[in-house]
Formats: structure tokens, C-alpha cells, sequence
């Protein structure tokens, strides 16, 4: 009897002991399981702009001000996001995002803007991926539309648009010609190093922002940078390709047409709490990117090349309250033009990107105060400035007689300045 006792004691007491290790294990996977998570953010900006200075042949593209009128007085959002990021599990989040961007339709550009045919500012999906943390070691896989290493965020937090700082202002010089700052596709993307002062980007997408894919092309993208000087300097560089059509023949005198662009981009700055300095350079080929109509009746796809140049500065004038920026890009997209029309076929050429039409050369000035009342909130007066002029002399003729001014209508004497000046109001909530 006594025996029997003590074993049921004996029983009895490894049952507790069990039972409280199972008890503890429980409450530790209850302390560290994950919870999934999301966060709301955004933020717009917008301005109060009055257009003093305007361009009389309406040149520059798609850009912000380009063809808005002498003395228009305008109050306009050009940018409102609307976010979510969600963390699925720690080994994957979503993010998602929607925008509404340049209000400006004013009739006159067809295409410019979110705008409904109804002049009502319209958001459109930017964003909706997936990513896959650390599916190999300090990398990570991304899919659906996300964004491209080409200015915005590639993992260094020191990209071109990070840096610059003043989205609200401007888009860095090569957002102004429309590189694309988001695709959908997959990407790679990851660090080196155990500080973590190196790092790559490479992206397959199909080359077409938020629309749907139309073709059988794809855009490539690679990106490398590092930190240096205790991760105040950073160097970026880019490269990119893009097939537009490849080995298509011209109905009309079966020419082969053979018609890409790729991009290569190089972004240094020295980036310090008090005073910031950076420079961004690229150089863009576009193959069989102008039409020439040849006086022999036949058609011809000719190259053009474009370089820019852009520096900044920005600092603290009043601790957290008042700083500075300024900025000046310089922009040539004539590249190869003289062979164009000094060609003695060449009865008139046209650009099928408009942002990299070869006639007209650039530069943008941009400067102002950036005053901070409380955090996430901006008030910025600055004045946006873009003067235009002609790459070939409207005067000059090519060795069969034909002057470049009959050649393209943005062949011009004239210089032009667009100048507008802004109050312009930035906030940021969820952050």
C-alpha cells in the first residue's frame, strides 16, 4: 500500500512538472507569436501658383507647366497618396497604394494629369505588391507593381528622390523626362555586408507603369550603390533597357525597324543633418526614336541621344524650422540631330517620345524656404523656373537647300521661359 502511495506520488508530481512546462512553452509562443499588422498613411501637396513668364511655342512635353497660359492663376493638388502597408507574417508584407496626380488639363494637353474627361481629379493604383523578406540571406523578393530603383527607393534610403528631398518642389531630372518610378514585374533587391553599406537592385517588369502590358518586351533594371565617409556619401549607379519594337518592317518600303532605349544614370551626394550637396547625371540612347520623312517618299527611324545634368543643395537656416534648397538641371537631348538634318533627304523628322524630343534643349532652376510649424507639415514658397531653346539654327539650311525651321516645328529663334510662382503647402499623416 505504501508503495503503490509513492508511486502515484512519484506520477502525480512528473504530471505537474510536465504540465507546467507546457504551460510555460504555451505562454512563450504566446509572447513572441507574430500578429499580423497594417498602417494607413499618405500625404499630399499642392500649391497656390501664378504662371508670370510663359513659352511661346509651348514647349517641354508633358511638363507640369508646359502650355498653361500667361497670368493663369491657379489653386491645384498635383499629388495625393493614399497607402497601406501590411505585414502579413515576418517573413512577408503587402503594400499598396493609391494616387492621384497633376490636375492640370486646362484643354489644352490631352493625356497630362489624373484628370476624368469630366476635368474631376481621378487616384489609379500605383502600387500593390508582395514582398518576400530574406528568401535567400540579406535579400529580398518582390512581385506586383512596385517601385523601380531608377530615383526612388532602392533599399539605401539615400536614393536620387530620398536625397533631393523635395518631390513637392520638382521630380528629380530624370522623373521629368517619365523613366518610370514604379512597374510591375519581380525584383531582387538586397544588402552586403554586415554594415550594410552595400547594396543592388535588379528588377524584369514589363515596362509600362500602372497600364497593362501591350507587348512582348520587357524593361530591365539594375542599381548598385554604396555608402562611404560614415554612410554620408552615397554613390548610385543605374542602368536600364527597354525594347520597343524590334525587326518590324515599314509596309511602305519594307525598312526593318529596330527601336529600344536604355539609360545610364550616376547619383553622388554628401548628405549631412545640416547641409546637404548632390549631383545626378545620365545619359539616354534612344534607337529608331525619330521619324524622318526622306524627300524620296521613303521613311526612315534614326537615333538621338540626350544627356542631363542635375545638382542640388539644401540646409538648415533655423534648427527644425526653416531650411533651404535649390536646385539647377541642364538638359540636351540633341544627340545625333545634326546628321538628321543635314541630311539632304531629310524633308522633315519627328520624336516618338516626347519626352526626349532632340530640338529643344533645357534648364530648370528651382529655389525657395522650406518653413516646418510643427512636424509633416511644409509651407514652401519657391519659384519654378524652365527655359527652352533651339538645338539647330532656324536660319540654317543643309546642303540641299532645305532650312531646319521647315523641318520641325519646335525649330525656333525664340527662347522661352516658363516661370511660376508658388506657395506651396506639403503635409504627411501615418508616419
Amino acid at each position: 500500500m505504501r508503495k503503490t502511495i509513492t508511486r502515484i506520488s512519484i506520477y502525480t508530481t512528473v504530471i505537474m512538472l510536465l504540465a507546467g512546462a507546457v504551460k510555460a512553452q504555451n505562454l512563450d509562443t504566446v509572447a513572441t507569436e507574430f500578429k499580423p499588422s497594417g498602417k494607413l498613411w499618405g500625404y499630399a501637396f499642392g500649391d497656390y501658383a501664378w504662371k508670370g513668364s510663359t513659352d511661346e511655342k509651348g514647349r517641354g512635353g508633358s511638363n507640369q507647366y508646359t502650355k498653361v497660359p500667361l497670368n493663369a492663376n491657379l489653386f491645384q493638388w498635383r499629388r495625393i497618396y493614399l497607402g497601406y502597408d501590411y505585414n502579413l507574417s515576418k517573413k512577408f508584407s503587402a503594400e499598396f497604394l493609391l494616387a492621384a496626380e497633376d490636375d492640370w488639363a486646362g484643354g489644352v494637353v490631352p493625356g497630362t494629369g489624373d484628370v476624368l474627361t469630366n476635368n474631376k481629379f481621378s487616384p489609379y493604383v500605383k502600387l500593390a505588391n508582395v514582398r518576400w523578406k530574406n528568401i535567400i540571406k540579406g535579400t529580398d523578393l518582390v512581385f506586383g507593381q512596385s517601385a523601380t530603383p531608377t530615383f526612388a527607393k532602392n533599399g539605401s534610403g539615400m536614393a536620387s528622390e530620398e536625397v533631393w528631398g523635395y518631390r513637392a518642389i520638382e521630380r528629380t531630372i530624370t522623373d521629368i523626362r517619365r523613366t518610370s518610378s514604379y512597374d510591375f514585374g519581380i525584383t531582387i533587391m538586397g544588402k552586403i555586408g554586415s554594415k550594410e553599406n552595400f547594396g543592388y537592385v535588379l528588377m524584369a517588369a514589363n515596362g509600362t507603369g500602372a497600364k497593362a502590358e501591350t507587348d512582348q518586351y520587357k524593361t530591365f533594371y539594375g542599381d548598385i550603390w554604396g555608402k562611404f565617409l560614415n554612410k554620408k556619401l552615397i554613390v548610385d549607379f543605374y542602368q536600364d533597357y527597354n525594347k520597343m519594337n524590334w525587326g518590324v518592317f515599314v509596309k511602305t518600303d519594307q525598312q526593318r525597324w529596330d527601336h529600344d532605349r536604355h539609360m545610364t544614370k550616376l547619383f553622388a551626394a554628401y548628405v549631412d543633418p545640416k547641409f546637404t550637396v548632390g549631383a545626378e547625371v545620365f545619359w539616354n540612347v534612344l534607337m529608331g526614336d525619330v521619324v524622318d520623312s526622306g524627300k524620296d517618299g521613303k521613311t526612315y527611324y534614326r537615333s538621338t541621344s540626350a544627356m542631363g545634368v542635375s545638382v542640388f543643395a539644401k540646409g538648415k537656416l533655423y534648427k527644425d524650422k526653416l531650411n533651404f534648397f535649390a536646385r539647377f538641371d541642364n538638359y540636351d537631348p540633341s544627340g545625333n540631330l545634326n546628321n538628321i538634318v543635314s541630311d539632304p533627304n531629310t524633308k522633315n523628322y519627328a520624336a516618338l517620345t516626347s519626352q526626349y524630343e532632340p530640338t529643344t534643349k533645357e534648364m530648370f532652376t528651382t529655389f525657395g524656404i522650406d518653413y516646418t510649424p510643427v512636424k509633416n507639415v511644409h509651407i514652401m514658397p519657391n519659384i519654378w523656373m524652365n527655359t527652352y531653346d533651339c538645338a539647330v539654327s532656324a536660319t540654317g539650311a543643309n546642303s540641299a537647300g532645305t532650312t531646319y525651321a521647315k523641318m520641325n516645328s519646335n525649330v525656333s529663334p525664340i527662347k522661352g521661359t516658363d516661370a511660376v510662382y508658388r506657395l506651396t503647402l506639403y503635409y504627411i499623416y501615418g508616419k
